[in-house]
């Protein structure tokens, strides 16, 4: 599907439908007969939990996609810069992906086995060591888990436990693991966990966060005194840190902002586990497959993990996530950590494909190359957008911190993040058919995860785009707090609802 088709098709569609974003029915032919996609959205609110998240973001109703492009049941085309949460790394049905799926499918082979061995399980092992650092990869076991993240980071703290005899972890200010009770208590987000009995006991470390340094001071001298914190406090027999099973971390927090870790302050982590023997955990579930501009996030560090939790892009855009970790701690019995849905026959065949198609074809270089070009561009913005604080990242995994430009900085020059301003912008980007996501500590870091297929003229329409959005929020005057928490779409003039012009 070529990009230069969306705009007009884009415009067309929203005409003929008479809908905004949001879905909202305008004055258009049937008055008062709900769209096709209206009565599924209606529906879905009525029958579907309120737990439900990305669906209040983008009241739309997706019935195709090709790449980066998804087209709505109104026939409006966005470009969707969500990539499922990070897990499209070759964008929606990529041909290498499709080909994977129907081979298998016309090969028939059995689609579920829990953990038996298959001729598809073999090649997607072979492809995902074949892809690890080779040091890592020579003494590396692989587990499959359940289909996703979270239960891949259950297996690996579950693993440690039963390796060291010990129950604490050690977590980081800002990270996010994953849903299940385990992942739950090493997430660090309070909203989440504020309802819930507690989940073991993880004691939470300062993350280097250069814009909101946790010490004051930012930079190298903050990633220094973090380092320095961990250290003192392991070694403090009155710190009231009892050894641990284990440290989870991720090199560039993705829900916690977008906020790369300093490769020193990785390396430092390492040594001070390994000089303490506490096992390193890496959690690459959103970072993996390209995404950072390496094929996984360790790489630009250099550091050897003891265990990395996979998950969303191994699979090719369908669900399957592993526990890969130095065959030392293989002290698991038959049965230790299970799950009916582990032998994902189609997921292993997709991901077998799409780890070759990566690397093969050079995209994790390409993400570092175009990921610092869009980020460039984005300061650049800075300079004319006083609502951008901070533009941050790695490769095609990007963070744009909004921020309060009427509020005075603190020590370190941040200024009070914006998140009612954040979701005027998602709205107002939605508006102009592109779909981007929030995160951060307090939802107001809008997360850019193109697909690494992304090309040179899509680029240039999610900067356009972008600024617009911003430019066009920031000089919005909200209507009332109720905007903050809808998801619904803000814009709804005819001059905004472009979906993609």
């Amino acid at each position: 599907m070529s990009l230069a088709a969306v705009p007009a098709q884009a415009a067309a569609g929203a005409t003929a439908s008479g809908s905004t974003a949001s879905g909202s029915t305008a004055e258009a032919g049937t008055a008062g007969a709900p769209s096709p996609g209206e009565a599924v959205l209606r529906r879905q609110r009525v029958r579907e939990s309120a737990a439900r998240t990305y669906a209040r973001s983008f009241p739309i109703v997706p019935v195709r996609a090709h790449g980066m492009t998804v087209e709505g049941a109104d026939g409006r085309r966005y470009l969707d810069c969500l990539s499922g949460a990070g897990t499209l790394a070759l964008g929606h049905n990529h041909p290498v992906v499709l080909e994977a799926i129907r081979r298998t499918l016309d090969s028939g082979a059995p689609l579920h086995l829990l953990d038996l061995a298959t001729a598809e399980k073999d090649d997607f092992t072979s492809a995902l060591f074949d892809s690890l650092p080779a040091e890592f990869a020579a003494r590396a076991r692989v587990h499959f888990c359940g289909p996703a993240g979270t239960d891949a980071v259950e297996a690996a703290l579950k693993l440690m436990q039963t390796a060291t005899g010990r129950s604490g972890a050690l977590a980081f200010t800002g990270a996010y693991h994953g849903m299940t009770a385990g992942a739950l208590a090493l997430t660090g987000n309070v909203a989440v966990k504020e309802p819930l009995p507690g989940g073991g006991e993880v004691v939470r470390l300062p993350y280097p966060y250069d814009y909101r340094c946790p010490f004051g001071v930012g930079g190298e001298a903050g990633a220094e005194l973090g380092a320095t914190y961990v250290e003192r406090l392991l070694d403090d027999p009155s710190g009231g840190v009892v050894p641990p099973a284990a440290m989870i971390l991720e090199a560039v927090q993705g829900e916690g902002g977008v906020v790369p870790a300093p490769d020193g302050w990785l390396r430092e982590m390492r040594r001070i586990t390994a000089e303490r023997g506490i096992p390193l955990i890496v959690d690459e579930v959103q970072t993996g497959v390209g995404r950072t501009g390496a094929m996984w996030a360790v790489e630009h560090s250099g550091i050897v993990p003891d265990a990395m939790v996979l998950s969303k892009a191994i699979g090719g855009s369908l669900p399957l996530a592993v526990v890969v970790y130095r065959e030392d701690y293989d002290g698991w019995r038959p049965g230790a950590h299970t799950g009916t849905f582990r032998g994902n026959t189609l997921a292993m065949a997709a991901g077998a494909a799409t780890l070759r198609y990566v690397a093969a074809h050079g995209l994790a270089e390409r993400a570092a190359t175009v990921g610092a070009r869009i980020t460039a561009r984005l300061r650049q913005l800075a300079a004319e957008l006083p609502a951008i604080g901070d533009v941050r990242g790695r490769g095609l995994m990007i963070g744009v911190e909004l921020v309060d430009p009427t509020a005075g900085p603190d020590a370190c020059g941040a200024r009070p993040a914006d998140p009612a301003l954040a979701v005027r912008v998602r709205e107002a980007c939605l508006a102009r058919g592109l779909i981007v996501e929030l995160g951060g500590r307090h939802d107001a870091v809008l997360r850019l995860l193109p697909p690494l297929t992304i090309t040179d003229e899509q680029i240039a329409a999610v900067l356009e785009r972008l600024a617009e959005a911003i430019a066009a929020a920031s000089a919005a005057v909200p209507s009332g707090s109720a905007a903050v928490s809808s998801g619904s779409a803000a814009v709804s003039s005819a001059s905004d609802a472009r979906g993609g012009a």
